[in-house]
């Protein structure tokens, strides 16, 4: 026989959305953890939030992506350029999900192996991290992950866009006690725009990487860098933060 279930007792673990709307507003929202990749869009948004929030740690996600010394260096680079603390967490198994093209050791350095989407999607990664990085948000009292998205990437990739950093939201109201939230300071912006304000607050930017390979320079050739390179070349020459590609 199905166990009963006794509706009283049930309704006291309800929460009216109200109720959880005013969970996402403590004192924890002026405190952030900010998820660095070490490319362009989150080095950026990290320099962005500085002006707003307290920033109580750097989180970098190690899934033994083909580029993660280069984007670790990076995400080290921007964590100690503005004294913050640093942490990189182990997600080794995510990397079992990934592309062969995107997993570390799998293709040698240069390999032109990068032609859709299909080459470098992930499962759920960027659910995953947001998860992981909202976990550790309410460990140590923050109310929000700073985190890069922006507007052209997300034309090709759904997990880019401002209603899935949305949906994200909502779930956090139900999973983290504090309400955790998330959010970008690149969404709505193209990369020469974040180029732009990036240098307009002095952010770090010759020390980013937004390259899928992990040779000695950035390939020129992943998409990733076709976009960066694009963005810079359409600045004015004087302009150009010093970011090189290695073609």
């Amino acid at each position: 026989m199905a166990e009963k279930v006794n509706p009283v007792r049930y309704r006291r673990f309800e929460s009216s959305p109200k109720k959880r709307e005013a969970r996402a507003k403590p004192a924890t929202a002026k405190k952030a953890v900010a998820l660095v990749s070490g490319g362009l869009d989150s080095v950026v948004s990290l320099a962005a939030a500085r002006a707003e929030l307290e920033i109580r740690l750097v989180l970098f996600a190690d899934y033994r992506q083909r580029a993660l010394q280069r984007e670790q260096a990076a995400a080290i680079g921007a964590a100690s350029y503005y004294e913050l603390p640093f942490l990189a967490v182990d997600l080794g198994w995510l990397g079992e999900l990934s592309p062969r093209a995107m997993r570390s050791g799998q293709l040698p350095a240069g390999s032109s192996a990068f032609e859709g989407i299909a080459d470098v999607w992930i499962p759920n990664r960027n659910g995953v991290l947001l998860n992981v990085a909202a976990a550790f948000a309410e460990n140590r009292g923050c109310g929000v992950v700073i985190t890069g998205f922006n507007r052209e990437e997300a034309e090709d990739f759904p997990d880019n866009r401002a209603d899935y950093v949305s949906a994200v939201n909502q779930a956090l109201l139900f999973s983290t006690r504090n309400g955790v939230q998330v959010h970008s300071y690149t969404q709505g912006l193209d990369k020469r725009e974040i180029l732009k304000l990036g240098a307009r607050l002095n952010a770090p930017l010759s020390l980013v990487w937004s390259c899928y390979d992990g040779g000695e320079r950035m390939c020129g050739r992943c998409p990733s860098c076709r976009k960066l390179r694009s963005a810079l070349e359409s600045l004015p020459a004087e302009t150009r933060p010093l970011i090189r590609f290695s073609q």
